[in-house]
């Protein structure tokens, strides 16, 4: 499965609306603001109903934890992934630190401050609209690739045909 940063297919959007956490007494937790910033599946026909927080420390700039969530039920992705193994499904569900991410020693603790803001059901259905916007824009593009004519050969294979025309 490939993700895909949310900000480059809408950057208006993600600006307009990425959730940032203003951090003043957490313990473990330096002072600051971290923005969650989101990534979806980019794999055209999926639909894992998955996203990936990549959390930067707006003050440096730095990836500082991948958290990945998904908002349906332990049922959903049994049934999506096809197995029933409880750990695989938690990691699924989320959140979860994301094991193939790099990860700060900061990330554990962000990683406990995320239900604070997946309790406003307001930014939950801001995930889901994000999603269905990002997974609608990558189905239709893959779409497009599939219909006949929809695409032009790379320039190598144009430059074939014109072998033995004058130039």
């Amino acid at each position: 499965m490939y993700y895909e940063w949310f900000y480059g297919r809408f950057p208006d959007i993600a600006l307009r609306e990425t959730r940032t956490l203003t951090v003043f007494d957490v313990p473990g937790l330096p002072p600051g603001e971290y923005g969650f910033t989101e990534a979806y599946c980019s794999k055209p026909g999926c639909d894992c109903r998955r996203v990936f927080f990549n959390v930067i420390q707006v003050e440096t700039g730095r990836l500082v934890a991948t958290i990945a969530y998904g908002w349906e039920s332990v049922e959903y992705y049994a049934q999506w992934l096809g197995r029933d193994d409880p750990h695989v499904l938690r990691e699924l569900k989320g959140p979860a630190l994301n094991r193939w991410s790099e990860q700060s020693e900061l990330a554990p603790m962000l990683l406990a401050q995320l239900p604070l803001l997946l309790s406003d059901p307001a930014y939950v259905a801001r995930i889901e609209r994000h999603y269905r916007m990002f997974k609608d824009a990558v189905n239709r593009e893959a779409s497009l690739r599939k219909k006949p004519g929809s695409a032009k050969p790379p320039p190598a294979v144009r430059r074939k045909s014109k072998v033995g025309q004058p130039r």
